[in-house]
């Protein structure tokens, strides 16, 4: 199977050289690309270096307020890159009123990036599942007021109270993407296999309904390369185990 990372994982690596980071990524086997930020480098030379190395892009996390602040320009860089699929990471939804303005915001924006080919899509924390001062549950409210596309962090969906396999069945029709993570469920992430999240269930249940698995691993502890390579491992593992 082809598994993808969140590059944010190797944000060391990213900052300081980005075709660097591409590279250790594609030597360690991941095959597709979730960027998170592009350091400067125009679409074009982002763009040469997945092509270089033989790497996809799968998509991008990408600013909301790029798209209500700068839309042409925005989209123009994701076109010329080739991009499909731009991921919200997340946005400041903590009161009803900013909410609602987000999701008037995302409803007349995503209709003009299908026309342009891209799609519009949203990643959760942990917070979106717990009620808001009024009782607003902030993930039911988008999934129920919009169309959004669906990235589910199944480790924030845990750290939230969540049963993320649960989900993944539930929201199947809007599910891009997955970010297969682990770690405890008061919030410390850890590598792949070395916390307490339903990993092995998340990654069943996704290479049935062949959902893409982008790996996020944050903390870095001692370095981000390192981190990726056990999840990397952890992946392989699971897989031979399905054989």
């Amino acid at each position: 199977m082809d598994y993808g990372i969140q590059m944010f994982s190797v944000r060391d690596l990213a900052k300081e050289d980005l075709f660097n980071a591409f590279k250790k990524m594609s030597e360690i086997g991941y095959r597709k690309i979730e960027t998170a930020g592009f350091f400067g480098h125009s679409a074009a030379e982002v763009k040469g270096m997945l092509d270089t190395l033989g790497l996809t892009l799968s998509g991008t996390h990408s600013p909301y307020q790029d798209l209500v602040d700068a839309y042409e320009e925005t989209v123009r860089y994701h076109e010329a890159l080739g991009n499909t699929e731009y991921i919200i990471p997340g946005a400041d939804l903590s009161t009803k009123e900013k909410l609602d303005a987000f999701i008037e915001n995302v409803n007349r924006i995503q209709p003009l990036l299908q026309e342009r080919g891209i799609h519009l899509s949203y990643h959760n924390h942990a917070h979106e599942f717990r009620p808001l001062a009024d009782g607003t549950v902030i993930y039911d409210e988008l999934v129920g007021r919009t169309a959004l596309g669906l990235e589910i962090d199944t480790y924030w969906a845990y750290v939230g109270g969540k049963d993320p396999v649960r989900m993944m069945e539930e929201l199947k029709d809007r599910l891009r993407f997955i970010h297969i993570k682990d770690g405890d469920a008061d919030g410390n992430g850890k590598p792949l296999g070395l916390g307490t999240a339903p990993v092995g269930a998340v990654y069943a249940k996704a290479a049935d309904m062949g959902i893409p698995m982008i790996v996020e691993s944050e903390t870095q502890d001692p370095d981000g390369e390192t981190e990726a390579r056990i999840c990397f491992a952890y992946l392989k593992k699971l897989e031979r185990g399905r054989a």
